[in-house]
């Protein structure tokens, strides 16, 4: 099975094309286990499957490293539209993707003749607390205490498609990511389970953020995360509606649009190499 590999901001994915890829849907999970295997495997924080689409531009699936399939991710759809743009896929610049979060519309900007980075509309922000989903009633989540086995924590919900709790600290260093972020992704309180975003405000343009996502653990950047992060910091009067988000694999550019209320992303997608692999050998 031919593969490319490639990232967003360190977010890598393994990205393989359906109509060539000897797999049935039903085994995409399971073969995400076994490919996302950092010692036994090829390694990366999830598998996409992409292609053409009968109604869209391309349709984009993502597995996580355990097998579970999250709605939607912003570094994986970045590095899809490259891919499929270099791969022949597509001949158009702004497209359209299908996934289980519903339609999003990237664009790409070249610079030089070359792709230099992929601004997506990543569409409206999910504030409504049932729809996140979280338990607890109606309304939104904004700096509301959620009550753990690790304490007490004043988070904001927003849903980009998928459901994120948006923790703001004083420092990220203090951060036990691999202790809390485990017991918020599974509290009872998020039916589906939660990404998870721990940010430190630097200044009205800026904020800086560690991403702990549900199903893969800690990773290098989260785009879906750093747009909730975003939205987050605007429902607390944080920040601007517009602002670089640093995490630990490089910036994303996020605006939160007030006349549409649709929030945009841009960043890099990156190739890093291409393979073949034969699943029966893992």
């Amino acid at each position: 099975m031919e593969f490319v590999k490639m990232h967003g901001l360190g977010n890598d994915f393994i990205i393989i094309n359906a109509e060539k890829a000897d797999l049935a849907p039903e085994e995409y999970g399971a073969a995400a286990v076994k490919l996302c295997d950092r010692r036994f495997g090829i390694g990366a924080d999830g598998l996409v499957v992409t292609g053409r689409d009968a109604e869209f531009d391309l349709f984009m699936r993502i597995f996580n490293p355990d097998g579970t399939e999250p709605e939607m991710c912003g570094n994986a759809i970045r590095c899809v539209v490259r891919y499929a743009w270099e791969s022949g896929l597509v001949s158009k610049v702004s497209l359209s993707v299908r996934t289980l979060a519903g339609p999003r519309y990237p664009l790409l900007i070249f610079e030089q003749g070359q792709i230099k980075q992929v601004r997506v509309d990543m569409g409206e922000p999910v504030l409504e607390r049932s729809l996140i989903p979280m338990s607890g009633g109606t309304g939104v989540v904004i700096d509301e205490e959620l009550d753990t086995e690790a304490g007490p924590f004043r988070i904001t919900a927003v849903s980009m498609g998928n459901p994120h709790c948006v923790i703001f600290v004083d420092e990220l260093g203090e951060v036990a990511l691999h202790e809390w972020g485990p017991i918020i992704e599974s509290h009872p309180a998020f039916p589906g389970k939660t990404n998870v975003e721990f940010a430190k405000i630097e200044s009205r343009s800026c904020i800086s953020m560690s991403v702990w996502e549900r199903g893969a653990g800690e990773t290098l950047a989260c785009g879906t995360g750093a747009c909730a992060t975003l939205v987050a910091a605007v429902l607390n009067d944080l920040t601007n509606r517009q602002a670089v988000l640093r995490l630990k694999g490089g910036e994303l550019f996020i605006e939160w649009d007030a006349t549409n209320n649709h929030v945009y992303m841009t960043g890099e997608a990156r190739r890093v190499f291409t393979g073949e692999v034969d699943l029966k050998e893992l």
